[in-house]
């Protein structure tokens, strides 16, 4: 009997599973079980033991067997191999633990708001919380499933975030640690055999990447691109995708009052259009200011009995009386809010929509040499796409005096396991089919570098993302810049002239050069390391700054 079956038997030979019960029944189960405490507001609080307040790459591996080997990007630093014989003794632990649990819980959900290529999960956990989860972020089964390319080729998720591997058992067979022991922690993904097990982490987000991982290897083989991405509509219909890195501006500029929101993080485009994979949102809190973000604040903070309400809160701190403090990060900085897109005013119940109009690329370059917005060609939005880069700031790590050029190909580079190319050729083709306008948006800095200039004014970039859906840009002269090969309008609505050449917001020109060839320098030595090798077009190689 094998590894699936063993689970199903286990399910249906076991009293006390409760197999997909109703979202009250969750939150009831979650709180009588002291998986979480009920706030003020009637958000559910939980926090994570300290090697689980967010992901765990290290830990991530991927079963590596012949049927994937040459789909895989092994190369990347992302895609840690897992031998099959330790995954096996994983599937028997995991096998083990389940049988000794006196309660269980099975969600059934799919990923993928469009029927056709919705991937149906089975979730098994021992946690009410972890099935709450699964039940907020993933959808539920639609009537038309049995369209769906992957009907009969579900994916089993088996998660047991509060128990460990026994470290002496998986020594030599998983990572060591600084302390010398081995790792009892994993994250694993097996994509011939469709199965995930999660063993030691009770973080959200790793319940969620790992399916996103799943469907980012899965959806390019049958033509379909996954986006690690934000997507809204506006009144006429036209989707707008936004993609950028954490502190870009992804979530905050994507959520406007005149567009109804798709989702916020994870979408597939089609030869039928976007959808969102989810049905909720799993959004960063700290620091959440209800004047910048209200939606958010909201969908998190508003008042309802707890069993009507859901939202889990996740290592946030709390005080006594059931209040939030989003502002303290004295427990950790990556403190999250799981919600269902329900809880936002302004979404579009479908989550599918035509193909893009626009996709903007957004970056926090803290070089102060980008300029604030740049049209894209399809060679030169390749390559944006495959560098993702945005800038990591002095005081955000220690050692760390000045920014630091940060790269994440397609701008999810750990959820992105097939070689590069596969990801890249699908946007180059689906832009120039739908005559899709790409823009490159600096959300960092101006007038000099971090530290020296100013970060860009936020309704400066509400304007030239105005600018942008509404075609404001259309018509316009643009002067290359050919140290980064990409086209600037010379004007753009509600934005001063001036702004738009960043060279000329420097006191110093001169100055102004020196940064702008250092960080194409660091462009040129990131793409020859990681892509020197890789199967790419020549007409993309040449946007390289620095060639």
């Amino acid at each position: 009997m094998n590894f699936l079956e063993s689970v199903t038997e286990l399910i249906n030979d076991r009293d006390r599973v409760h197999v997909n019960p109703r979202r009250r029944a969750l939150i009831k189960d979650a709180v009588k079980n002291r998986e979480a405490l009920v706030s003020r507001n009637g958000a559910l609080a939980t926090w994570t033991r300290v090697e689980s307040t967010g992901r765990s790459p290290k830990d991530t591996l991927t079963v590596r067997r012949p049927e994937i080997e040459d789909e895989i990007d092994w190369d990347s630093p992302n895609n840690l191999p897992l031998d099959p014989d330790t995954f096996t003794m994983i599937q028997e632990d995991a096998l083990a633990l389940l049988a000794a649990k006196d309660r269980l819980y099975v969600t059934d959900r799919v990923v993928g708001a469009d029927s056709r290529y919705a991937l149906p999960v089975r979730t098994v956990s021992d946690h009410a919380l972890t099935a709450l989860f699964t039940a907020t972020m993933f959808r539920p089964l639609p009537k038309d499933i049995g369209r769906s390319i992957y009907r009969d080729l579900p994916f089993t998720l088996v998660a047991l975030p509060a128990d460990k591997l026994d470290k002496q058992r998986y020594e030599g067979h998983l990572r060591r640690l600084a302390d010398g022991t081995t790792s009892d922690l994993v994250v694993a993904m097996d994509f011939a055999r469709r199965i995930g097990i999660i063993i030691g982490s009770a973080y959200g987000g790793s319940v969620k990447k790992l399916m996103f991982t799943v469907m980012n290897y899965l959806l390019p083989k049958a033509g379909i691109l996954p986006l690690h991405a934000s997507a809204n509509e506006g009144p006429k219909g036209d989707i707008a995708l936004f993609l950028g890195l954490s502190g870009t501006g992804k979530t905050t500029l994507s959520a406007a009052t005149d567009r109804a929101l798709l989702g916020d993080d994870e979408h597939g485009w089609s030869r039928y259009g976007i959808a969102n994979f989810e049905f909720g949102c799993y959004a960063k809190l700290i620091n959440l200011d209800p004047a910048k973000e209200p939606q958010i604040h909201h969908a998190i903070i508003h008042q309802a009995h707890y069993l009507s309400h859901g939202a889990i809160v996740e290592n946030a701190m709390m005080y006594p009386d059931g209040t939030f403090d989003f502002s303290d990060s004295r427990l950790i900085e990556n403190s999250r809010g799981s919600y269902p897109l329900s809880f936002l005013p302004n979404v579009k119940r479908s989550s599918r929509g035509r193909h893009p109009r626009t996709i903007i690329f957004l970056t926090a370059d803290a070089n102060g040499v980008l300029p604030p917005v740049a049209r894209l060609d399809q060679d030169q939005a390749m390559f944006w796409f495959l560098m993702g880069y945005t800038s990591k700031l002095a005081g955000t790590e220690t050692g760390i005096v000045e920014p630091v050029s940060t790269f994440s190909r397609f701008f999810g580079q750990p959820f992105m396991p097939r070689n590069p190319n596969d990801y890249a050729s699908l946007l180059g083709e689906k832009i120039r089919k739908h005559r899709t306008r790409v823009f490159l948006v600096n959300t960092g800095w101006s007038g000099g570098p971090y530290g020296v200039g100013r970060r860009m004014d936020i309704n400066v970039t509400r304007a030239i993302i105005k600018a942008v859906l509404n075609g404001g840009l259309e018509g316009v002269a643009y002067a290359e810049d050919k140290t980064f090969h990409i086209d600037i309008p010379a004007s753009c609505p509600g934005v001063p002239d001036e702004i738009l050449q960043p060279r000329n917001t420097w006191k110093d020109p001169e100055a102004f050069d020196r940064r702008a060839l250092k960080l194409a320098g660091e462009f040129s030595a990131h793409f020859d390391r990681v892509y020197g090798s890789k199967d790419l077009p020549e007409s993309v190689r040449r946007q390289c700054p620095g060639k």
